[in-house]
């Protein structure tokens, strides 16, 4: 099997829509400045977890392809897709696209594992061989990051690693269904074990980085813990040219709460069911559910919410016209590293109501964007909001206004001040 090279294909990019101008966000301010614009250029192979699939990881990755073509970089995209393997050189930035085996396994919907993915090695060697990286960086612990880290050690090049997924929250989750049989005492304690256990196992890939990233300051620190390596912050950005409050073409007078995201068990989803019923009891039933996204968990939603529309995946247009038709954003989550979706939401103008768990909690000011609550008071925060809506709609301005801040292009001009103090980089013309 060999390499073929080409041209791209136009229907396979997606649309590049053109951002306000880049302003470094006050997170990124423990990042070196860049020296002198568009003077450094290290060749970059980049192995994300994700890329075609709906997710976070894959959400960044090509927004991270979209920069490097703006900015003219040189960049190798080395990702799980089509089914012919096909290196395609298009100016700066390559894409090399590899196929999975039968062998491979699902671990969610749309989102795929395979153990033999180590053959397409010589496929990889000879990509990079021809586009000469000067530093690889992964997302994440699966076969691709897996075999970007092995490379980067073969070929001694410096190794730099995104957290993007908290995989060792996810396995704990996922244990529950045989946990859930064990008694109360031993099922918590085998849950923290597994989770001890899958961090432990992780760290051990990112400990071979000598930079790591991480979408809020709680990973940052508990990576640098368990790793040793130097963490530097790593937030997402929003196109709020394609995700603006102008889009909502509502009519009825209803409310409608929203959610995008997978359907599964470690999103927390059964909390919309008890959302639901706290509402009714306080006797606001005029609310219905827009729930944006596909998993397992779907099914189990659709029985137990009484208005309730699950329009599937949606992206692009549709998707930007999905969020400002929400009164509020709920996002119920426990695990997410940063929440793309809720940064989506402000800037269309539409609060968030999250967790103050994990990334989300850093995204929202409380009382200002949007809430941060505990579980239980979820609907309390809900029809609070919803009882003043004169507040309710100067928080709609405030989310619009604080989205506004957060461009794509300062993330990764911050990550490329970071790959400029990793090694030497040669002046490229």
């Amino acid at each position: 099997m060999s390499v073929e090279s080409g041209r791209r294909d136009e229907n396979a990019l997606i649309p590049l829509t053109s951002l306000s101008p880049p302003a470094m966000h006050s997170s990124l301010a423990t990042l070196a400045p860049l020296a002198a614009p568009a003077l450094l250029k290290p060749r970059v192979a980049y192995f994300p977890d994700s890329f075609h699939e709906v997710n976070g990881v894959a959400h960044t990755s090509r927004h991270f392809e979209a920069f490097a073509r703006r900015r003219n970089l040189p960049f190798l995209c080395v990702r799980a897709g089509r089914r012919d393997p096909a290196l395609i050189e298009d100016g700066n930035v390559w894409t090399l696209e590899l196929p999975r085996s039968f062998l491979s396994f699902a671990l969610e919907k749309d989102l795929r594992y395979d153990p033999a993915f180590l053959r397409h090695i010589p496929l990889i060697g000879a990509a990079l061989k021809r586009f000469q990286p000067e530093l690889i960086h992964i997302t994440g612990p699966s076969e691709l990051g897996m075999l970007g880290a092995g490379l980067a050690h073969h070929l001694g090049l410096p190794l730099a690693a995104s957290w993007h997924t908290n995989v060792h929250e996810y396995l704990a989750r996922r244990s529950n269904w045989f946990l859930r049989f064990l008694p109360k005492g031993v099922s918590q304690a085998a849950g923290r074990k597994i989770e001890d256990l899958t961090l432990a196992l992780a760290a051990r890939l990112y400990r071979q980085a000598g930079v790591l990233f991480a979408p809020n300051p709680k990973l940052c620190v508990l990576l640098e813990r368990a790793t040793g390596r130097t963490c530097l912050l790593m937030p997402r950005g929003v196109d709020a040219e394609l995700f603006h409050p102008g889009k909502r073409n509502r009519k009825d007078n209803g409310v409608v709460l929203g959610f995008v995201g997978r359907l599964s068990v470690e999103k927390n989803i059964a909390l919309l069911v008890q959302v639901q019923a706290e509402l009714e009891q306080r006797g606001i039933l005029d609310v219905r559910f827009l729930i944006v996204g596909h998993g397992g968990g779907q099914a189990w939603l659709g029985e137990r919410l009484h208005r309730a529309e699950f329009p599937g995946v949606l992206k692009g247009e549709a998707l930007s016209e999905a969020y400002p038709n929400r009164d509020l954003f709920v996002f119920h989550s426990h695990t997410d590293t940063f929440g793309n979706v809720v940064l989506e939401a402000l800037a269309s103008g539409v609060p968030a109501i999250v967790t103050p768990d994990g990334g989300p909690a850093t995204i929202v000011r409380d009382g200002v964007t949007g809430r941060i609550v505990r579980d239980a008071e979820f609907a309390s925060a809900v029809a609070g909001v919803l009882a003043d809506p004169a507040h309710h709609a100067r928080m709609r301005l405030a989310a619009r206004s604080h989205a506004l801040t957060m461009s794509w292009d300062s993330v990764f001009e911050g990550v490329y001040a970071a790959y400029a103090g990793m090694q030497p980089l040669r002046a490229q013309s």
